[in-house]
C-alpha cells in the first residue's frame, strides 16, 4: 500500500471496529422510547453504517482490500467485543458479521459496474437481512435448540464459556431490526454518494 492507502486503510478500519463494538454494547439495551423497547435496541441504529463502510472500503480498495478490512475488523471488534460486552454476544456478532459482510462485498462485486446507487442499496438489503436473522436467533434465543436437545447457554458451557442467556423477544427484534437496517440503507445512498464524490480523484489516481 501507500502512504495515501495506509491511511485510508486505518481510517476504515477504524470506523469499522467502532461501529461493531458500539453496536454490541448497544444491542443490550432496549429502545424504550414510544413503547418500543419490544421491538427495537439501540444497535439497530448504529451497525446499519457497518455496511456503508464495507461498501466505501470496496470502492476504495476493490474486493481484496474491503477484505481486508472486515477481517481485520472482525478480529479488533470480536477481542474487544468479550471484554466490554458478552461472549456470547461476541460470537453471535462475529458470526453474523463475517458471513453478511463478505456476502456484501461479493454483492457489491458484481454489481460494480451498474448504476452508482445500486451496489450498495442492494448489497446491503440482502446481507443484512442475512446478518440480521443470523445475530439475534444466537444472542438472544434461549430455548432449546432444535435436534441438538441443548440450549445455546449449555453448548457454550460444554466449551467452557459461561453464559446466561438474555432473555429478549429476539423475533420482534430482529424484524424491527431489519426494518431499521432497510431504511437507514436507503438514507445512506446520499452520504455514500456524497462520499464517492470526494473519493473519485483518488479512485482515478489509482485506476
Amino acid at each position: 500500500m501507500t502512504r495515501i492507502d495506509r491511511r485510508d486503510f486505518l481510517i476504515a478500519l477504524t470506523a469499522m471496529t467502532l461501529v461493531v463494538l458500539s453496536s454490541n454494547i448497544l444491542v443490550q439495551h432496549p429502545f424504550t422510547h414510544w413503547g418500543m423497547g419490544d421491538y427495537l435496541t439501540w444497535g439497530a441504529f448504529s451497525y446499519p453504517f457497518s455496511f456503508l463502510v464495507t461498501d466505501l472500503s470496496n470502492r476504495r480498495f476493490g474486493t481484496k482490500g474491503a477484505r481486508r478490512v472486515v477481517y481485520v475488523g472482525f478480529v479488533l471488534a470480536v477481542a474487544l467485543s468479550v471484554v466490554l460486552a458478552t461472549p456470547r454476544i461476541a460470537i453471535a456478532s462475529g458470526a453474523a458479521f463475517l458471513t453478511a459482510q463478505l456476502l456484501d462485498i461479493s454483492i457489491f462485486a458484481r454489481l460494480r459496474d451498474k448504476a452508482w446507487w445500486m451496489p450498495p442499496f442492494i448489497s446491503s438489503v440482502i446481507s443484512s437481512g442475512l446478518d440480521t436473522a443470523i445475530f439475534f436467533s444466537f444472542a438472544f434465543y434461549c430455548g432449546v435448540v432444535p435436534g441438538v436437545s441443548l440450549t445455546i447457554s449449555e453448548m457454550l458451557g460444554q466449551t467452557g464459556i459461561v453464559d446466561q442467556c438474555i432473555a429478549l423477544p429476539w423475533v420482534n427484534l430482529a424484524v424491527a431490526d431489519y426494518g431499521v437496517k432497510l431504511a437507514l440503507a436507503t438514507m445512506a445512498i446520499a452520504p455514500y454518494g456524497a462520499i464517492l464524490a470526494f473519493m473519485r480523484p483518488r479512485l482515478q489516481r489509482h485506476a
